[in-house]
């Protein structure tokens, strides 16, 4: 750093007002800074502001996602459902913006188009879409790790008369709220069976005159269980609270449950078929989190596990062929992100439903009456593409953001993020990227990971006013070596033979391929015991001037 400093309009600005973002701001504006928020949306939410199609519901237990720093929220909130549906979290992240007085501190509507560090004053530049430039001295973003949304890019895709959509672009009225789309008599198809195609599927085909699902690669699909929440139920939470916080804060990824200390392998077959059965009516990722130790570690252990899923998608799907289709044969059972499904399988056995290999038989293009395959041509009057995300760092591709020297970091990050602790990059001063690659909340309960992680970076920017100090920035050998253990980790697991959303493969000029984790996977308690290594040592590991 050099030059003189100038001062900022901002401390801070925060890129986003879903769960992360409006914790984050919240948290620097108890501190005494001046903090700015920025969103596109026309409200708070985001995740929940923009996925508004039918079936979206979380897939995790509705009372240890919401969690925020002010005391008082939790208490106070009833939870209908163990997997709260999406109307009722967007009602709770306003709630929670209301309680916190986030609202005040944000532009809404506004997209942040650019962001450029100036080496000399020491300040962000960043540029809005209004055409307003603000400056802070501290940039944050809470752009959410499944927010850049993906469309193919099929020939002829704007030909197509009738209604198509992005399930996180669903049609809204003129008061912001989600149009309910009647599919009856409507002939419909779905492009995708990620997480999201498998939500919406069993309710269009519950109306749908003909619901074609245009399926590249099936997914490894286990019961969500999602039940009712009763009065006592939650009353009983409530009292329990702070234990079930405190709880899910020591496990892996937040979520509700620990691994089983045995191996697969030292287990019969007789106690493996009992374990995988009650695991599997178990609601929620039990099945997937809650397994032998080793499941995402030996091709064997994992293996029991997922024929012994497969055995059961055959029971539930008539027709063999189709049962057969639906079962992977690319990758291990939880290598990628386990979509929970309320009558999914069901929905093939319905003569209505049709299912449309599109490997084998790959999309040419869409025309003004549908979608043509290798195969033949399929007549729609609405298409729906739950085709996913650029995940983690799509969002931030997406804004021009320079460093230092006018480096940009989607030219840093070419061939996958290099980060230390996944909050911040070399040659990005005091650039913090909350839920974001490498650090602990990406592949996370986001709720509690994402306000563990604002909380500590509170911590730290106040660390630094108190001390006078205005710069921070990853040394090169932190980085290095966070990053070459982050790869290192995730190598040794079975995730890294799977193409799942968290992981960046890029093509080189030669053809050859280079496939790097977007997320760290040494669980939370061990990412936050980094971090508090980190920050007792006066934040060892972040030059600071």
């Amino acid at each position: 750093m050099s030059g003189v400093e100038t001062k900022p309009d901002y401390d801070a600005i925060v890129i986003g007002a879903g769960v992360t973002g409006m914790n984050q701001t919240y948290l620097l504006d108890r501190e005494g800074l001046r903090v700015l928020g920025i969103e596109a949306g026309e409200d708070v939410g985001g995740t929940w502001y923009w996925n508004r199609y039918p079936g979206c519901r979380l897939d995790t237990e509705s009372y240890t996602y919401g969690y925020f720093a002010l005391s008082g929220i939790i208490p106070e909130w009833d939870w209908s459902e163990t997997f709260a549906g999406q109307p009722e979290m967007l009602r709770y992240a306003n709630y929670a913006a209301d309680k916190m007085d986030v609202r005040r501190h944000y532009k809404f509507r506004t997209k942040v188009e650019s962001a450029h560090y100036d080496d000399l004053a020491n300040v962000w530049k960043v540029g809005l879409d209004s055409g307003e430039k603000l400056t802070c001295r501290f940039l944050i973003s809470a752009t959410g790790p499944l927010s850049a949304s993906r469309m193919p890019d099929y020939a002829g895709i704007e030909e197509f008369k009738g209604e198509a959509f992005h399930t996180s672009r669903w049609p809204t009225d003129d008061e912001g709220n989600p149009q309910t789309i009647d599919f009856t008599g409507k002939r419909v198809g779905v492009i995708g069976t990620g997480a999201t195609g498998v939500q919406i599927i069993p309710i269009a085909a519950h109306t749908a005159q003909d619901l074609y699902v245009f399926q590249r690669t099936p997914n490894w699909c286990t019961p969500l269980g999602n039940m009712p929440l009763e009065k006592d139920e939650m009353d009983l939470i409530r009292k329990r609270y702070p234990t079930i916080l405190e709880y899910v804060k020591s496990t892996p990824t937040a979520f509700p449950y620990h691994r089983d200390t045995r191996k697969g392998t030292e287990v019969s077959e007789a106690e493996r078929e009992v374990f995988f059965e009650q695991l599997y009516n178990q609601p929620g990722y039990g099945i997937w989190l809650s397994g032998f130790r080793d499941l995402l570690l030996s091709k064997e252990s994992n293996k029991f596990l997922a024929d012994f899923i497969a055995k059961k998608i055959r029971q539930r799907v008539t027709d063999p062929a189709v049962a057969e289709k639906l079962i992977p044969t690319d990758h291990p059972f939880g290598a990628k992100r386990v979509p929970m499904e309320t009558n999914y399988y069901e929905a093939y056995n319905q003569a209505n439903v049709h299912l449309v290999d599109i490997k084998g038989a790959p999309i040419q293009h869409l025309t003004p009456k549908g979608i043509v395959t290798a195969d033949g041509a399929y007549d729609l009057d609405v298409i729906i593409f739950a085709t996913g995300f650029d995940a983690v760092t799509g969002s931030l591709d997406r804004i021009d953001i320079t460093g230092k020297n006018g480096q940009r970091l989607k030219d840093a990050w070419a061939d996958g993020p290099s980060t230390f602790l996944g909050l911040q990059a070399r040659g990005f001063p005091n650039f913090f990227t909350l839920v974001g690659p490498h650090n602990g909340s990406a592949f996370c309960n986001v709720g509690v990971c994402g306000g563990l992680q604002g909380e500590w970076v509170t911590r730290m920017i106040t660390y630094m006013r108190d001390r006078g100090l205005t710069f921070s920035e990853a040394s090169e050998a932190a980085e290095a070596q966070w990053t070459e253990a982050v790869y290192a980790d995730f190598a040794r697991t079975l995730m890294a033979d799977a193409n799942a959303w968290w992981v960046k493969t890029t093509t080189k000029p030669d053809g050859s391929t280079v496939k790097r984790t977007l997320v760290y996977v040494g669980g939370g308690p061990e990412y936050r015991k980094r971090c508090e290594e980190v920050a007792y040592s006066d934040y060892a590991g972040f030059e600071l001037a």
